[in-house]
């Protein structure tokens, strides 16, 4: 079997994680297309010109080939396909991910927009019978979708939604066990965070509440961060001046922080072995990958409760911070009053849930064990591959 897959993401974090690999009969192969020409030259002319004249964002998310790749089918990571060969999608929060689609859920209340051409053409793509599958990360992700698709009942959603499943992403156990611990000041316990978006994923509610708890309230913990501060326009919204203050926090040297700017994925594997508490206090996650490798390596969580991240950590398992969501379980960040309040109740939450943490230690190896266990029914890579295979043979049989 041959499967294809698009040649300028074929390297992408989430394909290799949910594609590419995911059965040892298939061939993966990568695929080219009338877009990642477009895309091509449009990044090659914004390069130029120094400026992004040319917008990529919905470049990056279609496909069409002609049908002139000779694939058995096709699968994207949030992609469509023009085509005629058979194709599934796997998808984070919407499809087709297009930019006036991709933050309709945003805010108060999800957007109700009207049908654009380009819309139109995704959706005729997703009823049409060379769509096979649109398989959505999370039922936060499926909810979502639903909700979109309720715009237009009667044109779209019934050819679409049957074609739904939901398959979470697979995640090898890295550890079997998680041992309980003595935490002292020489040894204390350890909570690790591992992302980019410094800020959009908590950063700076971290470092505030983690020197209180260490300055005021004198706890033995130590907070590790790996993090480049990548800069967002989204969700927290920071600034260079946020950027060098953080970079002044992590650099002091004070001994209540570890800091790495970077780290390769065998490095930050052997960082949470090493660790006890995983973090990921977000604004803004589509799904939380982290909180998975967390957990395999037997860390239990402490997370807000947006989007998907209550269907893979609650309290049996880990932490769970609540914090003002709408009805499609996004953070509200979209008014300066809104960020204020968001970052006020994580900052609180994170502080009251390491103190409790603090009081009762044996809870971490505990739920640790409890994220293993979890991890194994939910995630196993050998089920994740059966559901695939089962879906692909069902596609290529009819």
């Amino acid at each position: 079997m041959k499967i294809g897959v698009p040649a300028y993401r074929f390297d992408y974090y989430t394909n290799k994680r949910n594609i590419i690999g995911i059965l040892p009969e298939a061939t993966y192969v990568p695929v080219r297309d009338l877009f990642s020409i477009r895309r091509r030259w449009a990044l090659r002319f914004n390069r130029l010109v120094g400026k992004p004249l040319i917008p990529i964002f919905d470049l990056n998310n279609q496909f069409e080939d002609f049908d002139l790749n000779k694939v058995n089918l096709l699968h994207f990571s949030n992609g469509i396909s023009y085509g005629k060969t058979p194709w599934f999608t796997s998808f984070e929060t919407i499809v087709p991910r297009f930019s006036r689609l991709v933050t309709r859920h945003q805010g108060e209340e999800a957007q109700t927009l009207p049908l654009d051409a380009l819309t139109k053409r995704g959706l005729e793509a997703l009823a049409g019978k060379a769509c096979k599958g649109i398989i959505a990360w999370s039922q936060n992700s499926r909810r979502i979708q639903e909700d979109f698709l309720g715009q237009f009942p009667n044109d779209y959603a019934r050819a679409i939604l049957p074609k739904m499943t939901v398959l979470h992403p697979p995640q090898k156990l890295i550890v079997s066990e998680r041992k309980p611990r003595d935490y002292t000041r020489e040894d204390p316990m350890r909570f690790v965070l591992v992302g980019a978006a410094f800020f959009r994923k908590g950063g700076r509610e971290l470092l505030n509440a983690f020197e209180r708890l260490v300055t005021e309230r004198e706890l033995p913990v130590k907070l590790v961060v790996v993090s480049s501060l990548r800069i967002e326009d989204y969700a927290a919204r920071e600034t260079e001046a946020d950027v060098a203050w953080a970079k002044g926090k992590l650099n002091s040297g004070a001994d209540w922080i570890e800091y790495y700017p970077a780290l390769p994925n065998a490095d930050v594997i052997e960082l949470q072995k090493g660790a006890d508490v995983g973090l990921l206090p977000t604004w803004a996650d589509t799904y939380g990958l982290s909180v998975l490798e967390a957990q395999a390596c037997g860390l239990p969580v402490i997370s807000t409760d947006i989007r998907a991240l209550p269907e893979m950590n609650d309290d049996q398992v880990g932490w769970l911070i609540k914090v003002p969501r709408n009805k499609l379980g996004e953070a509200l960040y979209t008014t300066a009053e809104q960020r204020a309040e968001l970052s006020r109740v994580i900052e609180q939450g994170l502080e009251e849930t390491v103190r409790s943490i603090i009081a009762d230690p044996g809870i971490v190896a505990a739920k640790g064990n409890a994220a293993i266990a979890k991890i194994r029914a939910e995630h196993d890579p050998a089920r994740y591959a059966e559901a695939l295979r089962q879906l692909y043979k069902t596609a290529l049989a009819a």
